[in-house]
């Protein structure tokens, strides 16, 4: 299986090292912010790889970033918008992380707005059954890092979880998204606290008190999100 990695973070390794780590299939990345975009949908040329080469992507994830998706001043974002609504158009299964979730959201007619921190290990509930959830518990625990949120999500959207912060997760058709992060270790989650320079001192404890061994423990289940995924663009998609 093929899928395209679209690493919108600002030149952090994080998203590399564990999307690569997490995910049980080969991934083409694209530093999008460097300008670096995914061939367009129904392009003829192979795409060479270090796995070989391929002639299709399968499906698409969307890293987290530390820019907002309403960013004008990133013209990168609007070109990455628009590569994604044409992967959406051809029915490409597609899941957006963090960042990639907003993007998603703002992409298919949902409102972003900046907000409060959620930062740390957090719970998380399930609001609706789907094979995304397979064999992860109702609630879940899991690594948050954002500022931003969705206000309001698509219409035609399915809210599939949430907590006191809002949404955390929604399905549009063969797009998933999660605000949280399943793919992080505890050296990305401490790395990531340590780098919110504009938290207090307190604020930044608190989030670092979060990181316990009985959280990580805790949060291992919702790394089930990424093959749940991989079944999900095996059973859906037709090779763009």
């Amino acid at each position: 299986m093929h899928l395209a990695l679209i690493d919108a973070s600002l030149g952090t390794p994080h998203a590399k090292r564990n999307f690569q780590r997490e995910v049980d299939a080969t991934l083409t990345i694209y530093d999008a912010n460097e300008g670096e975009m995914p061939p367009p949908i129904g392009h003829p040329e192979p795409i060479e790889t270090e796995a070989g080469t391929v002639h299709s992507f399968d499906g698409v994830i969307i890293s987290g970033s530390q820019s907002s998706v309403y960013d004008d001043h990133r013209s990168w974002i609007q070109t990455l918008s628009r590569w994604v609504e044409g992967a959406i158009a051809d029915g490409l299964p597609i899941l957006g992380v963090c960042w990639g979730h907003q993007l998603l959201a703002q992409i298919l007619g949902g409102t972003v707005k900046g907000g409060s921190y959620e930062l740390g290990y957090v719970q998380v509930e399930q609001e609706q059954e789907d094979p995304i959830w397979t064999n992860i518990p109702n609630p879940f625990t899991v690594f948050a890092t954002h500022s931003d949120h969705v206000v309001a999500m698509p219409s035609d959207a399915t809210l599939l979880a949430s907590n006191e912060t809002g949404v955390q997760a929604f399905r549009h058709d063969h797009v998933y998204t999660v605000q949280f992060h399943p793919e992080y270790d505890l050296q990305t989650a401490k790395a990531m606290i340590d780098s919110k320079t504009t938290l207090s001192r307190e604020e930044v404890q608190t989030a670092l008190d979060t990181c316990t061994d009985a959280n990580v423990k805790a949060a291992q289940p919702t790394k089930r999100i990424f093959p749940n995924f991989l079944d999900h663009v095996e059973r859906t998609s037709t090779p763009a």
